[in-house]
């Protein structure tokens, strides 16, 4: 199994932007929404190549919805941009009244995802989105883990039929991922393969996994790595083909417990596959404003507390 390594870190929201550049010279149903944030969410190659195609609407992100969900009538791609939390909680009702319930080809993608927003603070640190993205029907539900793999998703979720909720982040974070790979939506990825426990992780937690992966074989341990890019629709398959193999997992999201990527996956043990699963992410807690490194190290989503979380799961086969 290949081993990866950091090409040099860059953010995650950048991804998104050449990937949306990118859309512009090659699709021209694509148009992009943004709620006063153009800057921030790396918009402004496309904005400033298409203007007839963008759409600046101000600090009104309801409205934002309201626009897309209306451009796909005309066989429009909308891609809306703003922070995860103005993406999601602000505007659910609006998400799911004119996006999700009509199936509307609406792309929601959301920067500055989790606690790395850092020095922003709890209330713009949104940590219940995927629970919230992924309840809806019809919904699917992506969280990226580098520059590239957002870049090709942001490319790949323009061919797909149907609403879409891409989240990313503010922080420079390793881009480790091969740069060609080709994005499938609802497909895990296998990063390292092992034996003794499975380490499911989404997102910036992903290179964690693998700092962690690490420092177990270093103490005889062999842990299996996927890369849950997709949380909805859920590999199921490439879960329970690991499972069966090591009979533990560690989940790892920089996410509420509570509805996140390591819930699906409970669902899928407890209902085909019963084994035992420790998770690493933010345990009914509010975020606060530092330093992005220092709230992951605080709120126990280290590479360190994956390692302790795999030692725990493994004393329970």
């Amino acid at each position: 199994m290949k081993k990866y390594t950091d090409q040099g870190a860059k953010d995650t929201r950048s991804g998104f932007g050449a990937g949306l550049s990118e859309l512009g010279k090659t699709n021209p149903n694509v148009v992009a929404l943004c709620a006063d944030l153009t800057g921030s969410l790396k918009m402004n190659a496309f904005a400033d190549a298409h203007p007839e195609r963008f759409y600046q609407v101000g600090i009104a992100e309801a409205n934002m919805m309201g626009i897309a969900a209306g451009l796909t009538i005309g066989g429009k791609i909308p891609f809306t941009g703003t922070f995860a939390n103005f993406s999601t909680g602000r505007v659910y009702d609006q998400i799911r009244q004119s996006i999700a319930y009509s199936g509307k080809n609406v792309k929601i993608c959301a920067s500055h995802s989790g606690l790395t927003l850092g020095e922003d603070g709890a209330t713009h640190q949104i940590l219940e989105d995927i629970g919230l993205m992924k309840m809806l029907p019809g919904m699917t539900v992506i969280n990226t883990c580098d520059f590239n793999q957002t870049k090709a998703a942001t490319i790949a979720i323009a061919d797909y039929d149907g609403p879409v909720y891409l989240r990313f982040g503010r922080p420079k974070v390793a881009n480790f991922t091969p740069a060609d790979q080709k994005f499938e939506i609802g497909k895990a990825l296998l990063l390292q393969e092992g034996t003794d426990v499975t380490i499911a992780a989404t997102g910036h937690m992903v290179w964690k996994a693998l700092e962690a992966a690490e420092s177990l074989a270093a103490q005889g341990i062999s842990a299996e790595v996927l890369n849950f890019h997709t949380i909805k629709p859920l590999d199921e398959e490439a879960l329970l083909n690991s499972i069966r193999k090591t009979g533990a997992l560690v989940s790892a999201e920089e996410h509420q417990m509570a509805g996140g990527l390591g819930e699906s996956l409970a669902g899928v043990l407890a209902r085909k596959h019963p084994a035992p699963q420790e998770f690493v992410a933010v345990n009914d807690s509010f975020g606060e404003s530092g330093k992005p490194e220092e709230l992951l190290e605080k709120y126990g989503l280290s590479s360190p507390a994956i390692v302790e979380a795999a030692k725990k799961v493994l004393k329970r086969k």
